[in-house]
C-alpha cells in the first residue's frame, strides 16, 4: 500500500548537524545524489505497488537506492542493509534520519518480485531518457557486443537429475492420484534393486522408461475442475513439460539446447572460448556518451544477429529516436539482419565480413543469374539444368556432362569428371547484402568506427567484472534480466554523473 509517511523520512535539525559533521566534502555517492534526477523514477516505480491494499510500504524510491547500492558495492540484500546501519554517507544517499529503522532483508526481495525484470527495465530506460534530456547520448552510432553469464547452479549428472525430476513429480502425482504415486514409488524401489549393481546406461535406461510411465499417467488425469486457478494442478503440468523437454533431450542429443537443471530450467550449455552453463548478456552503448542504451538476456548459444535487431528497436520504440550506425562483432555478418537493419530500420551496420577460404577456382560470382532467375550462366556460357532451394537461397547444378568436355573444368570443377553433378553454385538470398558489408570494409569511415569498437568491450568487463554480471544472481532468464538491467542501471549512474561533472567544470 501507497501511504504518505513524510515524517519517517523527514530528518530533524539534529540529523542534519550530525551529517555536516561526518560526511565528507567529495563521494561518489554525494555526486550521484545531487546530479541524477532520482525522484523522475517515483511515478514509474509506483505503477507497480496497489495504491490502497495493505499496510503501508516503504518508499519505492528508497529501496531502489538500496538495490543500487547492493550493486554499486557489490553487496548482498543482509550486507547492505547492515552497512546502512553505520555507514552515514549511505543513510545521506537514501535519505533517511540517523535513527530510521531499517526492514529486513526479505523486504528487498519482495521489491524485486514486484517490479520484476518489466519494472527494472522500466527504471533502465528511464535513466536513459534523463541521459538524452542531458544532452549526453547522441544517435550517431552504437556498439554492441555480448559475452556469458554463468548460472547459479550446480549441474547435475544426467542419472542425477531423472532421479530428481521424478521424485518431484511424484509428490505433485499425489495430490491428484495418490494411489498410481504409491504405486511408482515401488516401481521406483525395484528399479534400484534390480539395477543397483549394473552399469551407469542400463541404469538411466531404467530410469528414463519408468519417467516416460510416470508422464503418460500424468497425460491421463482428468483435469480438476477449477485447473485455471488450482495452483497444484499448474505445477504438475509445468513439471511435466520439464519432463517432456529432458525425455526429449535424452532421445535427441544432437539438437542442443538441453536442459540442465531443476533448479534453473532456463539455463542452458553454451560455448565463449570454453563451455559454460548458463546465458548470454547482449549490450548495446551510445559510442559517444560510453552508456549503455539496449541490453537483453539470451539463453546460452542465443542468436546474436536477432538479438541487434531488438536492442535497436527495443531502443527506437522506447525514444522515439533515429539510430544512425551500429558496430557489431562477426556474429552480425548475418543477411537476415543486415536487410532488417539497413532497409527497414534505416541503420547503416558495420561489420567484419567473414574469411572466405582461398580457392583457385571460379567464385560464385562469376556466374551470373538468368534474366528469369531459373538458373545461372556459368564462365563457359553454359546454363544450369537444376536447381533446389537451401535453407538461405538456391543451389544450382550443372550436368555433369557440361562439364566433363568444358576446358575451364580444372578452373571451376573442386573434383572434375567424378560425381553425379558438375558444378554446383550458391546464391545466397541476402548476396547484396553481404557485398555491401564487404565494400563497406574497404573504406576509410569502416576503419575509424571499428577503431572505436573495443570501448563495448571494456565497458563490458565493467559490466561482468566489477559490479556482478559475470555469474547470476538468481535463477530464471527473467530474473536474471532483472538483474542485468539493474547492473545496467548502476554502470550508466556512474557514467552519466562523471558527464555531468565533466560538462559543469567546462562551464564554470
Amino acid at each position: 500500500m501507497l501511504a504518505e509517511q513524510s515524517w519517517r523520512y523527514r530528518l530533524t535539525e539534529l540529523d542534519q548537524k550530525i551529517f555536516d559533521a561526518v560526511l565528507p566534502s567529495e563521494h561518489p555517492l554525494l555526486d550521484a545524489l545531487e546530479l541524477i534526477e532520482w525522484n523522475s523514477l517515483t511515478p514509474l516505480l509506483e505503477k507497480y505497488y496497489v495504491p490502497d491494499l495493505g499496510q503501508p510500504s516503504l518508499l519505492p524510491l528508497f529501496m531502489l537506492k538500496l538495490e543500487f547500492l547492493r550493486y554499486q558495492y557489490n553487496l548482498s540484500d543482509r550486507d547492505v542493509l547492515e552497512r546502512t546501519e553505520t555507514d552515514m554517507m549511505f543513510r545521506w544517499f537514501l535519505q533517511i534520519p540517523v535513527g530510521f529503522q531499517l526492514p529486513v532483508p526479505s523486504t528487498l526481495s519482495k521489491f524485486r518480485g514486484r517490479l520484476g525484470s518489466q519494472g527494472f527495465k522500466e527504471v533502465f530506460d528511464q535513466l536513459v531518457r534523463l541521459a538524452r534530456q542531458a544532452g549526453l547520448v547522441k544517435d550517431r552510432l552504437r556498439l554492441k557486443d555480448a559475452s556469458h553469464v554463468i548460472a547459479n547452479i550446480a549441474v547435475p549428472t544426467t542419472l542425477k537429475l531423472f532421479s530428481q525430476l521424478r521424485d518431484r513429480l511424484l509428490e505433485q502425482l499425489e495430490i491428484f492420484d495418490l494411489d498410481a504415486a504409491n504405486g511408482y514409488r515401488i516401481a521406483t524401489e525395484l528399479v534400484r534393486e534390480q539395477t543397483g549393481k549394473q552399469d551407469s546406461e542400463v541404469r538411466l535406461t531404467a530410469r528414463v522408461n519408468l519417467l516416460q510411465d510416470i508422464v503418460h499417467c500424468i497425460s491421463e488425469l482428468p483435469k480438476p475442475v477449477d485447473f485455471t486457478d488450482n495452483l497444484a494442478w499448474q505445477s504438475l503440468c509445468k513439471l511435466k513439460e520439464i519432463a517432456e523437454k529432458v525425455l526429449h533431450d535424452k532421445a535427441h542429443p544432437k539438437d542442443g539446447h538441453r536442459l540442465l537443471s531443476l533448479v534453473d530450467t532456463e539455463a542452458r550449455r553454451g560455448k565463449h572460448g570454453d563451455w559454460y552453463d548458463g546465458y548470454v548478456l547482449d549490450v548495446m552503448m551510445d559510442a559517444d556518451s560510453e552508456l549503455i542504451t539496449q541490453l537483453q538476456v539470451l539463453e546460452a548459444g542465443g542468436d546474436e544477429a536477432k538479438s541487434a535487431v531488438a536492442l535497436i528497436k527495443g531502443e527506437q520504440e522506447a525514444h522515439q529516436n533515429q539510430i544512425e550506425q551500429m558496430s557489431i562483432d562477426g556474429a552480425g555478418f548475418n543477411g537476415a539482419m543486415l536487410r532488417t537493419l539497413e532497409q527497414e530500420l534505416n541503420v547503416s551496420v558495420i561489420v567484419p565480413p567473414k574469411e572466405q577460404a582461398a580457392s583457385e577456382l571460379f567464385p560464385s560470382s562469376d556466374f551470373k543469374l538468368t534474366e528469369d532467375g531459373t538458373g545461372v550462366i556459368c564462365p563457359a556460357n553454359e546454363k544450369s539444368s537444376y536447381k533446389e532451394r537451401d535453407r538461405h537461397g538456391m543451389i544450382y547444378r550443372f550436368k555433369r556432362s557440361q562439364c566433363d568436355h568444358c576446358p575451364l573444368i580444372e578452373q571451376c570443377v573442386p573434383q572434375p569428371r567424378k560425381g553425379s553433378f558438375g558444378r554446383s553454385v550458391s546464391k545466397n538470398d541476402y548476396e547484396k547484402e553481404y557485398q555491401r558489408a564487404k565494400a563497406k570494409a574497404t573504406t576509410s569511415e569502416y576503419a575509424e568506427i571499428r577503431r572505436e569498437h573495443p570501448a563495448i568491450e571494456r565497458k563490458l568487463n565493467e559490466v561482468m567484472n566489477h559490479h556482478g554480471g559475470r555469474r547470476a544472481r538468481y535463477w530464471g532468464r527473467a530474473k536474471v534480466a532483472a538483474q542485468q538491467y539493474m547492473t545496467g542501471f548502476t554502470v550508466n549512474v556512474k557514467r552519466m554523473v562523471k558527464l555531468l561533472i565533466e560538462i559543469r567544470t567546462e562551464m564554470a
